[in-house]
């Protein structure tokens, strides 16, 4: 039996894998840049934490999270976000406050049963930050400026932001109302999703990217005509100082989030390349989440970019070219004894802080050179019969053709 991977995971390797890595190491660099920490949580949590955060009426907790009992008849689930799993660890050790500021980032798995496309798969991965202690609007901007930050150092252009708010516990059920009484009338011609959305949780009929239901959602009123007097200073405070920061944004005054525990701002940084799917980072504030957890009254404020879809993007940049360093040795052996001293040898260069490799198929010196050349090593280096008499080495630049002699590494 041919064993596969299952639908909606993949195998990584070869060039990609060198772009997954560049990745993850310029996330981890920027996010330190802004003195974020990172924190690891496991894979799967109790099943009760994303019913309670993500909200029991989104198609998270409905339709797509991997659930499953564990030997005692405990429901766990493999974790669909990050978000909910941070802000448990952060509670459980004692890692926020009311009077301080606490900053972590993650990269790791996510899973959720999706249908697969580009950019989107069952297993995937995303990096993101969260930023808990302040309700001061420059925090919100400072996360939205780390984000367009970390993909200009990523090297991708043509992003947009988008920006809205959604309100408080105050002004938000308003929205809400609105949104139902706008949709009722054209119930009929929703999609089947969006219908039971309507009923459950009206919100949700926004993030439907089918597009026979987009003409009836453009109907729908401005989120923001629904704010309170706070909410409406706030999200002013918010577009004044990205303007201030030279951020470009656009005003998307129907934009919501996927998850119920967003309030006041949300964004979206998004790419005309790849299609419905368009949002390669997503975030905003959850100011009520911690406490609803059993936490203390913290403000909090984050998001998380999908790698999957940075990968996409990046495979038709000049960042994609850029290959991770090659061998700089390959070391060719024309003997049995020669063999034993190349064993050595590739240590030595190894121990210099050089990569190396040899042959270990006892192949001929014709074929050892081809493997060489196959390799992208800078340099074969020879051993013979010679040069271990002479305690020399013959050194062939694979790129120029040219040879020379040297001696022993010590």
């Amino acid at each position: 039996m041919l064993y596969q991977s299952p639908r909606g995971t993949k195998d990584v390797f070869g060039q990609e894998v060198e772009i997954w890595q560049k990745i993850e190491i310029v996330c981890r660099e920027t996010f330190a840049r802004y003195n974020f920490s990172e924190i690891r949580t496991p894979i799967f949590e109790q099943t009760e934490l994303f019913a309670r955060s993500i909200g029991t009426t989104t198609d998270i907790v409905n339709k797509e999270m991997y659930t499953f009992l564990d030997r005692k008849g405990r429901s766990l689930t493999l974790r669909p976000e990050a978000t909910a799993p941070v802000v448990r660890a952060a509670i459980q050790n004692n890692l926020i406050t009311p009077d301080t500021v606490a900053k972590f980032y993650y990269v790791g798995p996510m899973f959720r049963y999706e249908r697969p496309q580009a950019g989107r798969q069952r297993q995937f991965h995303q990096a993101g930050i969260e930023f808990f202690g302040s309700s001061d609007p420059k925090a919100d901007v400072e996360v939205i400026n780390l984000a367009v930050d970390l993909f200009l150092a990523l090297g991708l252009t043509g992003l947009e932001v988008d920006i809205n708010s959604v309100g408080c516990v105050k002004c938000q059920p308003g929205y809400v109302a609105a949104v139902k009484q706008a949709l009722q009338a054209q119930e009929k011609n929703l999609c089947d999703d969006c219908k039971e959305r309507l009923k459950l949780n009206p919100l949700r009929v926004l993030d439907c990217k089918v597009k026979e239901c987009q003409p009836y959602i453009s109907q729908v009123p401005s989120a923001q005509k629904s704010l309170c007097p706070e909410c409406q200073v706030n999200f002013e405070q918010v577009k004044k100082y990205l303007a201030a920061r030279g951020i470009k944004f656009n005003d998307n005054v129907r934009l919501v989030r996927g998850l119920d525990y967003y309030t006041r701002t949300v964004f979206e940084v998004v790419s005309k390349q790849l299609g419905a799917q368009n949002a390669v980072c997503g975030g905003g504030r959850y100011d009520n989440l911690v406490i609803n957890l059993g936490g203390p009254e913290v403000p909090a404020v984050g998001f998380a970019a999908g790698l999957e879809r940075v990968v996409e993007l990046l495979k038709n940049t000049a960042v994609a070219g850029q290959s991770a360093p090659k061998l700089d040795y390959y070391i060719v052996a024309m003997n049995t004894e020669a063999r034993a001293v190349a064993f050595d040898l590739m240590a030595k260069y190894r121990a210099l802080g050089k990569t190396a490799e040899m042959d270990f198929q006892d192949r001929s010196f014709k074929a050892q050179m081809k493997a060489a050349d196959k390799s992208g090593a800078k340099f074969a280096v020879i051993i013979g019969e010679e040069e271990i008499k002479e305690k020399m080495l013959t050194i062939k630049d694979l790129h120029s053709g040219n040879q020379a002699r040297e001696p022993w590494p010590r």
